[in-house]
């Protein structure tokens, strides 16, 4: 039986608490055992990736340029994709839930590439998006940290 994965998304660019709660996130994610899936780079992908690993967990970064290189220092596994924004979906695609951690456009595209792929997405201080007729989208809302990993395996572990 292969490991659950769960993506961490969110922005490049964050202040200290979504640091802090990135980080948290990927220590529980290998607490459980799960698989971090992320972007590979900085900000939140950083954030999340350095907690796992200091949780003893696995990481893997899913790339946008051509050079492994440029992977931050707490991916375990490298995927280089050269396709710029486009590996979000491989991102998405590659996980069994996702976790959105604050986030900007790049965040909120991969909350929809989520819900298009029926692959939950729980948010933790991110977008909430409705359609203009009031119809609200299908994510999971967590509080802390720990809220935010407890629903996405559970909702990892349904979907099994």
């Amino acid at each position: 039986m292969r490991a659950i994965q769960i993506g961490v998304i969110g922005p490049a660019g964050l202040d200290d608490a979504t640091s802090r709660a990135a980080e948290r996130v990927g220590e529980l994610i290998a607490r459980e055992g799960a698989v971090l899936v992320c972007g590979g780079l900085g900000g939140a992908m950083e954030a999340a990736a350095r907690g796992a690993v200091s949780a003893g967990g696995m990481t893997l970064g899913i790339l946008p340029g051509a050079s492994a290189d440029d992977a931050n220092p707490y991916i375990k596994t490298v995927v280089v994709t050269d396709m710029g924004h486009a590996r979000n979906a491989i991102v998405v695609r590659s996980s069994d839930a996702v976790i959105a951690v604050g986030g900007g456009y790049g965040t909120l595209s991969e909350i929809a590439l989520a819900m298009k792929c029926g692959i939950p997405v729980v948010g933790l201080n991110t977008w909430r998006a409705s359609r203009g007729d009031g119809l609200k989208a299908p994510t999971l809302t967590a509080a802390t940290p720990e809220e935010a990993v407890e629903k996405a395996i559970s909702a990892a572990r349904g979907r099994a």
